[in-house]
C-alpha cells in the first residue's frame, strides 16, 4: 500500500479536474481508517454552497477514473461531501481565504490551562495565525500547534459589539 500522503496526492490529481469541470472547488481529500473500515472522503465547495446533486455528480464523474487508476490497494468507502458550515481550515489557501472570519481553535497543548479559543482570524502568514479574541487581546500560534481551526458560525456582529 502506498503511504497515506501519497494516496491523497494521487487521488487529488485524479479528482481535481473533474471537480473544476463541474464548477466545484476541491476543499480537502482524506483517506482514513475508522474501526476496521477505510474511507476516502472528498470534500467539495462552491459559491452558494454544495447541494446533494453536486456530491452525486462528482461521485459519478470520478468513480470510473478512480477504479481505473487504482491508487488505493484495499477496499474503501467513497464519500463526497460538503466541508460544512463549521469547516476545518487545513491548507494555506483556506486560512488566507478566511482572514477576517470568526473561527474556533483548539490547541494541542494548552496555554495557561486554556486549549480552546474563539475569535476573528486577524492574519495568516507562513503558518502563523493570529486571532483577535472577544476581550480584544490577540493570540498568535503556529498552525502546527493546533488540533484544529474551524470556521465558527457565531454572528460576527455580536462579536464586534464586544470589542
Amino acid at each position: 500500500m502506498a503511504g497515506k500522503g501519497n494516496t491523497v496526492s494521487k487521488v487529488t490529481e485524479i479528482v481535481e479536474p473533474f471537480a473544476k469541470e463541474l464548477g466545484l472547488e476541491l476543499w480537502d481529500v482524506r483517506f482514513l481508517k475508522e474501526g476496521t473500515e477505510w474511507f476516502l472522503r472528498i470534500f467539495i465547495d462552491k459559491d452558494g454552497g454544495v447541494s446533494i446533486d453536486d456530491c452525486v455528480d462528482l461521485t459519478h464523474a470520478i468513480t470510473k477514473p478512480l477504479d481505473e487508476a487504482d491508487p488505493i490497494s484495499q477496499a474503501y468507502t467513497l464519500e463526497v461531501c460538503s466541508p460544512g458550515i463549521e469547516r476545518e481550515l487545513v491548507s494555506d489557501r483556506h486560512f488566507e481565504k478566511y482572514v477576517g472570519s470568526p473561527v474556533m481553535m483548539r490547541l494541542i497543548r494548552p496555554i495557561d490551562k486554556v486549549r480552546d479559543f474563539n475569535g476573528i482570524l486577524k492574519s495568516y502568514d507562513g503558518g502563523e495565525l493570529t486571532l483577535t479574541l472577544t476581550d480584544g487581546s490577540e493570540i498568535t500560534v503556529n498552525k502546527k500547534e493546533t488540533s484544529y481551526v474551524k470556521l465558527d458560525d457565531f454572528d460576527i456582529r455580536d462579536f464586534e459589539k464586544d470589542l
